[in-house]
């Protein structure tokens, strides 16, 4: 019996259990990988409301931002409505096409590239938006000094600075 006592405290004993230890090296632990889910999910939740709930400056800048969201939509319903055009009359599609097939190469290199420059730069200024707004939320949570705020940041900058970098 003090055998089977050592065995089975030495696999389940003093808190640990060295099965469940062993098998998330291999697998990971549906349980916690599910709280860790939720906790980004409410993060990413909060942060999208938190980029609503800041009122516009004024007029022209809600309506700056319903110009930069016609793009997107405008693509996609074109787009739609071309394949509805083609459906319904394969005569009058033909010839869009035929003009589209008209249109220089190189235009279309200019068309790629502004759209790209144009999507790309919003998802860019996006993405850093959000992580800097982000990186702000977790150190003002985790206690840590704002980068504005912090005496020994701001000394190494003027450092830089006075060296020429």
């Amino acid at each position: 019996m003090g055998m089977m006592m050592r065995a089975m405290e030495m696999l389940f004993g003093d808190g640990r259990n060295l099965i469940q230890n062993t098998a998330e090296v291999f697998r990971v632990n549906a349980e916690d990988e599910a709280a860790r889910r939720v906790v980004l999910q409410q993060a990413a939740l909060e942060q999208f409301g938190a980029e609503f709930a800041q009122p516009r400056k004024g007029v022209f800048d809600r309506m700056v931002d319903g110009l930069n969201r016609l793009p997107r939509p405008g693509l996609a319903l074109g787009t739609l409505a071309l394949f509805i055009g083609a459906m319904v009359d394969p005569a009058w599609f033909a010839a869009r096409m035929e003009g589209i097939a008209l249109v220089p190469e190189p235009l279309w290199w200019l068309l790629g590239v502004i759209v790209s420059f144009y999507f790309g730069a919003r998802h860019q200024a996006k993405g850093q938006e959000f992580q800097t707004r982000v990186l702000r939320d977790l150190s003002m949570r985790s206690g840590a000094v704002p980068p504005e705020e912090n005496a020994a940041l701001s000394d190494w900058q003027a450092q830089g600075a006075l060296a020429g970098r």
